[in-house]
């Protein structure tokens, strides 16, 4: 048969006829992996590792010399009512001091005597420190010193103190990452099995998805620790493959499963409705996958090294999902036959039951108004998918810190802001990292001289410069702190000056230096640069390489540019939601956040390139529909109203799950967790409601005949799995696939 000849069909068999090996295979495979990943230990991205630009630059200098600046703390001493130099104020100071250095995890402590950090109404202070050690492990080691410091605010009540900087604010964001992955995990498990359980009415074929794409997302958790020794990771990068893991694992089942169950409701036996699903649903997934996977990719181009773990992390878990959907669960589906309807509810069972009985199809009066009307529901929805979009025009990306990635009221952002507000720059300075033929020439001082003094004159700088050299290597480091609040307008105007001017003018002119600018919003400035650079090659390749592949499953050029046009449109809509959520604040609130001015500079890249790959779950699944209607001889209308309909449920159940799954993302703490889980979640909205059930079938008729026009190279090549004959349904099947549903 034809449809035996694709790859998911063959697997499909193999699977069913070797139902031990598969599901086994599949058990120690996922066990093996998992098991040497957690030996080798998953390796994250160093601080140097993110960086790009002159700021990436700036970092592999002090890295290559040994030189990785450890981790800098500030101690906000802050008094309502005693100024600076009261001596209960001057107590407090050197109480905090001295706890924090018997801590033994401190360096470098310093008072407002010899910083002379002091706000100017003289109510606050603010004590430097630097931790010991690597700064990358600092966070994990910080605690001792932050109780040290509440003991100390605790016995002087006449003052409160705040802790800030790189160890304390990494560690408050690796908090509330443990917490949200942990309460993710505890909620979009359970959505996605009460789902699964209102759409199938039974336990067991409630489970299956379920414990797929669990064992996927184990396994890739092993293979990306492996991995990760080539190309490190981000430290959320296993929130994010669990996430998609999740949601395509889901999908990935649902599909398969709710073909078999057609199939068996038409009347087939249990060996040719699951030979059919292969076939069908199991090519369209092998087809979604690799969409997927080639989307995926893309991001390679994008020059960080931060995106090429993301795309390593989400190629991984879904060519593992993709791998089980086409052989343990046609293992499983083979072993249980109709005893896949085990467990089920008494409510929804019995209706399915009366509807398998009436064998009557489900009417739309949607679909009915769209093959009505197209012309008029084609502009309606494009209409609402422009509308959504509008906002995206004036998107702003920003490299959040931490004051805006955790919640306003988290300790730590409280901390950030007030210091912020006395000492404007202080949270996050610049720094000018200096490489010298000779760092302790009389022309390098002077140099180093005439830019503190320019730098002071400019207005741009906070006073407080420091100037740190290490005579050894021939390198010298100068905090500058900015004026603004460390990443607005003015603070981007004082790094311009800095990085064109200031530099160029004093230690840029000795022969033989390199001075390059890093910092917090040197590295933003810098990323979004990078991404801006990054985008038009991205873009292309995901868009070039997924008309490839429509072109390939479907031989039409038509069907595959309206596929692009489709995603485009929706990409769009997300973007502006987006913006107009968390850039404007419009219904912040809603999803437990704020406006914070700015998208997160990475989000941008990566939805456009993670829903080209998603949408096409529902684009091929559909459309394989359609097509498979059409070959059997069905005109352009009939075979969209066949195709719509007989999917309409899976695409609903589907997007639904994947709604669900990314909505419980956009209800976590982190900021970057709300933009991509809102971001997702609208976006796969749309597409399984707006694009696929009104905008495709109205344009697909509209387009009518063009549709299936092709060269005659495309034609001579029809893909195999369309239109194939199979043995006709047996008399005894109706009986059982009441109990297979």
């Amino acid at each position: 048969m034809a449809a035996k000849r694709n790859l998911a069909a063959a697997l499909g068999r193999w699977s069913a006829e070797h139902r031990k090996t598969a599901v086994f295979g599949w058990l120690v495979l996922v066990v093996l992996v998992m098991t040497l990943g957690s030996a080798a230990g998953q390796v994250n991205l160093t601080e140097a590792d993110y960086g790009t630009g002159d700021s990436g630059r700036a970092e592999r200098i002090l890295q290559d010399a040994g030189l990785t600046e450890p981790a800098a703390e500030l101690i906000h001493v802050h008094s309502d009512e005693l100024t600076a130099d009261s001596p209960q104020f001057t107590k407090a100071v050197t109480d905090t001091a001295d706890a924090v250095e018997a801590t033994g995890l401190a360096t470098r402590v310093r008072t407002p005597d010899t910083t002379r950090l002091v706000s100017a109404d003289k109510h606050a202070v603010l004590i430097t420190y630097d931790v010991k050690g690597d700064p990358d492990t600092a966070a994990d080691r910080i605690q001792p010193v932050i109780d040290a410091v509440r003991k100390t605010d605790a016995a002087h009540t006449d003052v409160t103190l705040g802790q800030y900087g790189a160890a304390t604010g990494l560690k408050a964001i690796n908090d509330s990452l443990g917490e949200d992955f942990v309460r993710a995990e505890y909620t979009a498990l359970p959505v996605s099995l009460g789902i699964l359980l209102a759409v199938f009415g039974a336990l067991v074929a409630a489970l299956l998805p379920i414990a797929l794409a669990v064992t996927a997302c184990v396994g890739a958790m092993g293979l990306l620790a492996l991995t990760s020794h080539v190309v490190p990771v981000d430290g959320m990068t296993n929130s994010m493959m669990f996430l998609m893991g999740l949601a395509v694992g889901v999908d990935y089942c649902l599909f398969y499963l709710r073909r078999r169950r057609e199939e068996r409701e038409a009347g087939r036996d249990n060996a040719t409705a699951l030979q059919v699903a292969a076939a069908t649903s199991g090519h369209s997934v092998l087809i979604s996958g690799i969409t997927v996977c080639v989307a995926m990719a893309g991001m390679f181009l994008s020059g960080l090294t931060v995106f090429e773990g993301f795309a390593i992390a989400t190629i991984e878990v879904v060519v593992i999902a993709v791998l089980g959907s086409m052989t343990v669960l046609p293992a499983l589906m083979a072993m249980l036959g109709d005893r896949i309807g085990a467990g089920r509810i008494p409510f929804l069972g019995r209706r399915r039951a009366r509807r398998a009985a009436a064998g009557t199809p489900r009417n739309s009066l949607l679909l009915r108004g769209v093959l009505a009307r197209p012309g008029v529901f084609a502009l309606l929805a494009a209409a609402v998918l422009l509308a959504l979009a509008a906002p995206a025009l004036g998107m702003k990306t920003e490299k959040l810190g931490t004051d805006k990635l955790l919640p306003a009221d988290n300790p730590t952002v409280k901390v950030s802001r007030q210091i912020e507000k006395d000492f404007p720059g202080s949270p996050a300075p610049a720094s000018v990292v200096v490489k010298a033929t000779d760092i302790d020439s009389a022309q390098m001082k002077q140099a180093l001289t005439d830019f503190e003094a320019k730098a002071l004159a400019s207005g741009r700088t906070g006073k407080s410069i420091d100037v740190t050299v290490h005579a050894k290597e021939n390198i010298a480091e100068v905090s500058v702190p900015l004026a603004g609040n460390g990443s607005d307008a003015t603070s981007k105007k004082a790094l311009t000056t800095l990085r064109e001017t200031l530099v160029p003018d004093t230690i840029g002119k000795v022969d033989g230096t390199t001075a390059l600018v890093r910092g917090d919003l040197a590295f933003s400035v810098d990323y979004n640069d990078q991404l801006r650079k990054s985008i038009v090659p991205v873009f292309a390749f995901v868009l070039g390489v997924t008309f490839l592949l429509m072109l390939f499953s479907f031989r039409s050029p038509v069907i595959a540019l309206t596929s692009i046009v489709l995603n485009l449109l929706s990409v769009g809509a997300a973007y502006g939601v987006m913006t107009a959520v968390f850039q404007h604040g419009w219904g912040a609130s809603l999803v437990g956040t704020e406006g914070i001015g700015a998208v997160e500079s990475w989000m941008p890249l990566f939805v456009f390139v993670v829903l080209f790959g998603l949408s096409m779950d529902y684009h091929v699944f559909v459309v394989s529909r359609i097509r498979e209607a059409y070959d059997r001889g069905a005109t352009t209308r009939d075979a969209i109203a066949h195709g719509i309909r007989s999917t309409a449920g899976v695409v609903t159940s589907a997007g639904l799950i994947m709604v669900a799954v990314f909505a419980v993302f956009g209800t976590l703490d982190m900021q970057d967790f709300k933009q991509l889980g809102v971001g997702l979640a609208v976006a796969v909205l749309l597409d399984a409601t707006v694009v696929r059930a009104v905008l495709l079938p109205s344009v697909m008729l509209l387009l009518g005949k063009a549709n299936w026009a092709a060269p005659s190279f495309l034609r001579a090549s029809r893909p195999a799995g369309t239109g194939a004959p199979y043995p006709a349904p047996s008399a005894a099947a109706p009986e059982h696939a009441a109990a297979g549903r």
